[in-house]
């Protein structure tokens, strides 16, 4: 074939021209392949080793590159340059699935994904967050439990809803993102149109070295958050289009529709923590916005697609661990466990210097003494330890406290929070069910659950998952029940139970 002047020339990857894109080295025409060819066994080698492991959770997502600006005078509350007036920088976002596979369809039902990082001035500034404000265990130690029971079994490779609601069920704290989870926003109309949570609190400090407390809310331009896909509807999407939102998104960003999202904050003054009636760094709760009301922050616009998915989206790696100053963790037990794990992750996934793919890359100078390993490609010099006195980086300690300071004392112990006034695992998702859920909504609730819980669940779960459901609500637990009994056949005139009438509508 002969090539076209108006195209560049194939290279090996030293750059080096190749004589053919079609045809290998042989002894004559119809001779054997010989071992010098060197283009064939670097094609073949390459794309034996392409693939990369996905992500244990998040594995199916894609992303885009945009900018971030502060709209509004936050500084009382940070020294972060990024959240100063009018400031500005680039960011790259991914959105996702949680226990899908790479290849599982975009429309399950399943928390999402929406990470963000923020290439400032001053370093990387990484958030990881769902569309939900919560989630679904407030310990690290049960993060990986639930992860599996919503992931595949392990004698036939398949996913299990009695795995799922065993461990539901078991973990009574999972009940409010349950609920979430098996509302409307279970299934986003698109990414473009749902919100994003940091879920954690996280510490600010300002230039005075006062602290307070955050939470970090980006509200979706594109709606009010709550747009959804019908359960039916998005069955048939996951048959007919398993990339529906990855395509979405794309489509919309290429066509110039370059979808937006307001940041908004909840701030709580650092000494109320102490004594607020809930635990403001358990992640199965939310600070209620009478309150701590949202004050708004900036805008962040996606306006550019990835040219390389793999380079630029299916490695970069979002860690809550990347912090400017200005910004810190928390008490939050899940947020401190996550500072290493999703970096540990990474190196895992990426190879210990996944900082030098250029996706994940900081804009701002780098001076590091870290040497050597996998995949380095960015050269050190000497000196190469510290202390030292030929002239290498050094710290630099700034008066006053960082973001990220608590004072705390105890012995250790294997314990879980200290239980405030109004700590309980049900009333908030009861509140959200009865006060935010409008009839129509908690129709479809129950229509979810209902389905679900067909669908394999033993008789023992499904007993516990009626109880579950009426300490949310009684009366969203009994039209459950009245649900599955009349879906499965069972009788309904037990005492105690409802109806199959009950449930009319869903």
């Amino acid at each position: 074939m002969t090539r076209r002047k108006d195209t560049p020339h194939t290279t090996t990857d030293a750059g080096i021209r190749v004589q053919s894109d079609e045809h290998s080295l042989t002894v004559g025409p119809d001779g054997p392949i010989v071992l010098n060819d060197h283009y064939l066994l670097e094609q073949m080698a390459n794309f034996n080793r392409e693939r990369i492991p996905e992500r244990q959770p998040h594995a199916k997502g894609s992303g885009a590159f945009g900018t971030f600006v502060t709209t509004r005078d936050v500084s009382q509350y940070t020294k972060a340059k990024i959240f100063q007036p009018g400031a500005s920088c680039d960011v790259v976002m991914r959105f996702s699935t949680v226990a899908g596979e790479r290849g599982s369809p975009d429309t399950w039902r399943d928390p999402r994904g929406f990470s963000i990082k923020m290439y400032t001035e001053e370093g990387n500034f990484d958030m990881v967050g769902n569309n939900t404000p919560v989630f679904f265990v407030r310990d690290p130690l049960k993060f990986q439990h639930f992860i599996r029971s919503q992931k595949r079994r392990a004698d036939n490779d398949m996913r299990d809803h009695d795995m799922q609601w065993d461990f539901w069920t078991l973990s009574p704290e999972s009940a409010h993102q349950v609920a979430y989870l098996m509302g409307d926003r279970g299934i986003p109309k698109t990414w473009r149109h749902m919100n994003g949570y940091s879920s954690h609190t996280y510490s600010l400090v300002n230039a005075d070295g006062e602290q307070f407390w955050v939470k970090f809310h980006f509200m979706t331009d594109q709606g009010d958050g709550n747009d959804y896909l019908a359960q039916d509807e998005a069955d048939k999407l996951a048959g007919t289009d398993g990339d529906y939102h990855r395509r979405d998104l794309f489509n919309s960003i290429r066509d110039g529709n370059h979808p937006s999202w307001t940041l908004k904050w909840q701030i709580m003054p650092f000494e109320d923590a102490k004594a607020y009636r809930i635990n403001p760094f358990d992640l199965t709760k939310v600070w209620p916005h009478a309150d701590y009301p949202l004050i708004e922050v900036g805008k962040l616009t996606l306006t550019r697609n990835p040219t390389d998915f793999h380079t630029q989206i299916e490695q970069a790696a979002f860690e809550p661990n990347n912090m400017v100053p200005g910004v810190g963790l928390s008490p939050d037990k899940m947020l401190l466990a996550r500072g290493f794990a999703y970096a540990d992750a990474h190196r895992a996934r990426l190879g210990v210097n996944y900082k030098q793919i250029p996706v994940n890359g900081a804009t701002s100078e780098v001076n590091s003494y870290s040497k050597d390993g996998a995949g380095r490609t960015q050269p050190v010099s000497d000196p190469v330890y510290a202390p030292n006195s030929y002239g290498g980086p050094s710290a630099h300690p700034q008066a006053g406290p960082e973001a990220g300071s608590w004072y705390t004392d105890g012995e250790m112990m294997r314990q879980a929070y200290t239980l405030r006034a109004d700590d309980d695992d049900w009333s908030q998702a009861g509140a959200l069910v009865r006060d935010v859920m409008d009839d129509a909504a908690r129709a479809r609730l129950v229509s979810n659950v209902v389905g679900h819980l067909c669908d394999g669940v033993s008789e023992k779960v499904l007993q516990r998952a009626f109880e579950y459901w009426r300490n949310i609500d009684d009366a969203t637990g009994d039209k459950i029940e009245a649900g599955v009994r009349e879906k499965l056949g069972w009788a309904s005139d037990a005492p105690g139970l409802a109806s199959a009438e009950s449930i009319s509508g869903i």
